[in-house]
């Protein structure tokens, strides 16, 4: 259905009528048919331009197979793009629309919907057992390398820097004026990959994670799949989920896993990791990184 998860029953129901439709709603139908993801970001007048024919056509079609109107007919479709499904650029069409009407009531409420379930989608499937081994894995380790590219390059370095405030290991990739196979060039069994990607997955990042694998590397997975090529060859993976009304990948979910990640790690850690993080924000505080609140 061209990437739009509208209800089937819709478009069953516009493919069922079919017979009924003058041969204008034929046409408007068909187009449809064609392209469901045209629907939810396209006014009638738009729509009808799109098919070649005239509006009221899309309204008496929609009023055949049992809508009020063309705007109820459209709804089904305005939700799956709502919920996260379509194109990037059906989605950031959407939003425009959305801002036109004044509806940025509906917009903000979608967004903290879109982030608490997605938290609530992402730790459902998460269990204490698999986040301890995990972290047990990244403590054992010589070295760990987060990688990440697009936005989740900025993921991937926020979690080495949080990390690197109680330990040396810890390294974000790629490097600059690197690439990832090349910073893994010298890791083995000793050493761990944290490897993060979502749709659509990132050739390099697949190909690292690969690599590490056949480095013997021990690769902790992060995506929005069970599917996604990095889960299944990790030795440790976690599934995000990433749906937003933006026309970008939701990130809150990523950051809340890869924060409770490092608290376990900092649980299964040896004692003296607590002084090494006393230590690294005395030292700021000693350096005037952070300002004195007394003044």
């Amino acid at each position: 259905m061209n990437d739009t998860h509208v209800s089937d029953t819709v478009l069953e129901r516009l493919s069922g009528e079919w017979e009924s439709l003058t041969p204008e709603a034929q046409k408007a139908a068909r187009y449809v048919l064609e392209n469901p993801h045209c629907v939810g970001v396209s006014t009638v007048r738009e729509i009808a331009e799109f098919a070649e024919v005239k509006p009221n056509t899309f309204v008496r079609m929609a009023r055949q197979v049992g809508f009020e109107g063309y705007e109820d007919f459209r709804a089904p479709f305005k939700d799956a793009i709502r919920e996260g499904y379509g194109s990037f650029t059906d989605r950031a069409r959407w939003l425009q629309e959305v801002r036109q009407s004044g509806g940025m009531g509906g917009l903000y409420a979608d967004m903290v919907g879109a982030a608490i379930q997605n938290i609530e989608d992402t730790f459902s499937g998460i269990s204490e057992d698999t986040l301890r081994a995990a972290a047990e894995a990244i403590w054992a380790s010589r070295n760990v390398f987060t990688l990440g590219v697009g936005v989740n390059n900025s993921n991937a370095r926020n979690f080495t820097y949080l990390a690197s405030t109680g330990m040396v290991q810890f390294h974000a990739i790629p490097r600059a004026g690197s690439t990832p196979i090349d910073d893994l060039a010298w890791a083995d069994k000793r050493d761990v990959l944290i490897a993060i990607t979502c749709k659509p997955y990132r050739a390099e990042v697949v190909e690292a994670a690969r690599i590490a694998k056949e480095q013997g590397m021990t690769v902790i997975g992060i995506s929005d799949s069970l599917a996604s090529p990095i889960i299944r060859n990790a030795d440790h993976g976690f599934v995000v989920a990433a749906d937003t009304p933006q026309f970008f990948p939701s990130s809150v979910s990523t950051i809340a896993l890869l924060e409770t990640l490092l608290s376990f790690v900092i649980a299964v850690a040896s004692p003296e990791i607590v002084e090494r993080v006393q230590k690294f924000h005395e030292r700021r505080h000693q350096l005037g990184i952070y300002k004195d609140e007394a003044t």
